[in-house]
């Protein structure tokens, strides 16, 4: 399998952290915010996996990211939206994305992954578990929260959850799926005729 992966988050979120610490296992403090596309192998379930990651800041400019997410958007197969629990403006511009995102003619599908990083710095957080965890569930995405800077197999347990979500994405529905997806119909015809 060859999945196309895209890393958005603000500047302060330290979404290049997750993609660096992934790759190298190493939590390395300071970054440019620049767009950079890495490749990456993995084993999940016994599978070879060749990840291809797109690491993009978040532009604030509406021309640029439109033209730019446009782009993302055909590119990829999954996404990881990233924000820092100690800064709120970064959470907004998540939201933001998730919204872009999930509207958008060719991906609503999409599997994407909301990622609260700076776990670590709990002290200083502004925005809440919950606030995270039900964004996710109100737009179908996974969640998770994290330290790049503490823990490399809690970065590890995002990309693994992303790539499964894209497997399952691209597995036909099968013989359980059909038959719950015609039941559905059959039931929502007959409720809606009574």
């Amino acid at each position: 399998m060859q999945a196309n992966v895209v890393v958005m988050g603000t500047e302060s979120v330290g979404k290049t952290a997750l993609t660096v610490r992934l790759l190298t296992r190493r939590f390395i403090g300071e970054y440019g915010d620049i767009d950079s596309v890495y490749s990456h192998r993995f084993i999940v379930d016994g599978r070879e996996i060749a990840v291809n990651i797109w690491d993009s800041p978040y532009s604030q400019d509406i021309s640029v990211k439109t033209m730019l997410l446009q782009r993302k958007l055909q590119w990829a197969n999954g996404f990881i939206l990233a924000y820092s629990i100690c800064d709120r403006a970064s959470f907004n511009a998540v939201v933001r994305l998730v919204h872009a995102i999930k509207s958008s003619r060719g991906c609503p599908k999409a599997p994407v992954a909301i990622v609260g990083n700076k776990r670590d710095l709990h002290h200083r957080r502004t925005v809440a578990s919950e606030e995270g965890r039900q964004l996710a569930i109100n737009a179908g995405c996974l969640f998770y929260e994290v330290s790049a800077a503490e823990n490399y197999h809690g970065v590890l347990a995002v990309f693994h959850g992303l790539i499964g979500s894209m497997r399952d994405a691209k597995r036909p529905p099968g013989l359980k799926g059909i038959v719950k997806s015609v039941s559905a119909v059959f039931t929502r015809r007959r409720t809606d005729s009574i």
